[in-house]
């Protein structure tokens, strides 16, 4: 469990060094992530909250962390539970551990704070916790309804990004599981059929 962090004191030496810090970095009670924010906000700084699994850390990851990471001064970051990915996509997932995927997080350049999130806690708990100035989603994440209600209700505003990645982590694994190389990634960028492999072995590219 991540320590606790009260203080602007706190914030600055642990939470705005360059080294990970992951021991301060890594909050796990909502309620200290509040207070972690009133402090940001305090302070006049532009809190921006993002979720996902990064499951298998890749090149899209890292890009939209730093394009999230661009929306304000202070990123936090929601990642899903081990029990949260399996009851969305199976008992295979994640490939890799929570506790080893929220150490991959901190290392990311811009990370501010990361947190859990579970399949105990209620819908938007995070959001909630945080109200934060700018909330980052991919377009598949929210409905236009949602945005609507998030904004009105729990946020600054609501800010949509593509993904960035060339091949999902889904089709990373079961080229993996097939013995399919990766393909080159320029290659593939200039080539609309770069997951004929994975059709023609009869799974689909997604």
């Amino acid at each position: 469990m991540g320590r606790p962090l009260l203080g602007s004191q706190a914030l600055s030496s642990s939470l705005f060094a360059d080294a990970s810090n992951f021991e301060q970095r890594f909050v796990e009670s909502y309620d200290q992530v509040k207070t972690i924010v009133s402090a940001l906000k305090t302070l006049r700084m532009r809190v921006v909250l993002t979720s996902g699994s990064f499951d298998i850390i890749h090149e899209g990851h890292s890009m939209y962390l730093e394009a999230a990471r661009g929306f304000g001064d202070f990123l936090i970051v929601g990642l899903d539970s081990d029990d949260k990915i399996q009851a969305r996509k199976g008992p295979d997932r994640p490939a890799v551990p929570q506790m080893e995927r929220l150490r991959m997080v901190t290392h990311q350049r811009g990370v501010g704070l990361v947190t859990l999130k579970g399949v105990q806690h209620p819908r938007w708990a995070l959001i909630k916790a945080v109200e934060p100035d700018v909330l980052v989603a991919t377009a598949d994440t929210y409905t236009p309804a949602e945005i609507a209600e998030l904004e009105a209700r729990y946020c600054g505003r609501v800010e949509v990004l593509e993904r960035m990645a060339t091949v999902s982590t889904s089709a990373r694994l079961r080229r993996i599981q097939l013995g399919i190389p990766e393909p080159d990634a320029e290659a593939e960028a200039g080539q609309p059929g770069g997951g004929d492999e994975l059709a023609r072995a009869g799974r689909p590219g997604k």
